[in-house]
C-alpha cells in the first residue's frame, strides 16, 4: 500500500458505482480489485438488503465487506453471509407505524429482515413488484410482530425531501429516518444506525480512523459516512445536499467518476 492511499475505501452503490441501467463497469470493477491487492480494507456501504447483493458480490469478484440496509446488516462479500445485524424492535416499530399513519395517512409500509421482508397489501411499488423483489403480504399484527433492519413507508406522489423532513420531526426520536431513491420513499433504521455508525465500528475493530477513510456517495443516505469519513466524494448526478457536503466531486456514476479516484490513489 502507498503511504498516501487510504486504509479504506468505502463506497456506495446505487447511482455511485453502479451505473443508471443496474451494471458496475469493468473498469470500475477493476479499479475496485486495486483496492485490496494494496493492501486497503474495500467496503460497500449501501441502503441494499443483504439479498440483493448477490449480483454485486460476483461482479465485483467477492472483494470486500459490505454494510447494508444503511448500517444495519454486515455483510461478509467472499462468502455472502450476514456477520450481523442491528433490529428495530417490534414495539418501536409499532409506535413508528402508528405515528407516521396519523400524520402522512397515505403512507404503505414494509418491514425488512436479513433474509426478505414483509409488506401491508397496499404497498405498491409501481414499476417494483414487492412480491418479486423477495416479499410477501402481512397483516397489521405481522408487520409487527419481529424486529426488522429496516421500515421502509412509501407514498405515492410526495416529494422525498419534505417527506424525510416530516418523518424526522414525527418520529426521529426513535428511529433513524432516511431516503435514497429519488421517490417518496421512506428508509428507517433503529435509532443511531446509520452508515456512518456501522462504517466506523468496523473501522474500530482495525484500529482505523476517519481520517484513514475516503468516501463515495450521491444520495441523503450517504450524508453520514460522506461527513464522517477523512475524506469525502461525491459524484457530479449526487443530491444537492450531498455535492454540498462533501470534501470533493468526481465524475457521474455513468462515467466511472470514483474509478477515476481510485486509479489515482491505488496507481
Amino acid at each position: 500500500m502507498s503511504e498516501s492511499s487510504p486504509r479504506v475505501i468505502a463506497t456506495d452503490l446505487d447511482g455511485t458505482i453502479v451505473r443508471s441501467d443496474g451494471t458496475i463497469s469493468a473498469r470500475t470493477v477493476a479499479a475496485l480489485s486495486r483496492v485490496e491487492r494494496a493492501g486497503s480494507m474495500l467496503v460497500m456501504v449501501t441502503g441494499r438488503p443483504p439479498r440483493w447483493m448477490t449480483e454485486i458480490a460476483a461482479a465485483v469478484d467477492h472483494r470486500g465487506v459490505a454494510i447494508c440496509a444503511n448500517g444495519a446488516v454486515l455483510y461478509d462479500l467472499h462468502t455472502e453471509t450476514v456477520l450481523q445485524a442491528n433490529e428495530i424492535a417490534p414495539d418501536v416499530l409499532a409506535e413508528v407505524i402508528g405515528r407516521l399513519r396519523r400524520v402522512v395517512p397515505e403512507l404503505r409500509f414494509a418491514v425488512e429482515y436479513p433474509t426478505g421482508f414483509v409488506f401491508e397489501a397496499s404497498y405498491d411499488l409501481g414499476r417494483w413488484d414487492a412480491a418479486a423483489l423477495g416479499g410477501r403480504p402481512a397483516d397489521d399484527a405481522e408487520l409487527v410482530s419481529r424486529g426488522g433492519t429496516k421500515l421502509l413507508a412509501f407514498h405515492p406522489a410526495a416529494d422525498p425531501d419534505a417527506l424525510s423532513a416530516k418523518a424526522v420531526q414525527a418520529v426521529g426520536d426513535l428511529v433513524t429516518v432516511t431516503h435514497s431513491s429519488g421517490r417518496g420513499l421512506l428508509e428507517m433504521s433503529a435509532l443511531g444506525v446509520t452508515k456512518a455508525s456501522a462504517l466506523a465500528a468496523l473501522c474500530t475493530e482495525h484500529g482505523i480512523t476517519a481520517g484513514d477513510v475516503t468516501a463515495f456517495g450521491d444520495m441523503p443516505n450517504d450524508l453520514p459516512m460522506l461527513t464522517w469519513a477523512g475524506t469525502s466524494y461525491g459524484v457530479a448526478n449526487a443530491h444537492p445536499l450531498v455535492l454540498a457536503a462533501v470534501s470533493h466531486k468526481t465524475s457521474r456514476n455513468d462515467d466511472d467518476g470514483v474509478a477515476e479516484v481510485l486509479e489515482r490513489l491505488f496507481p
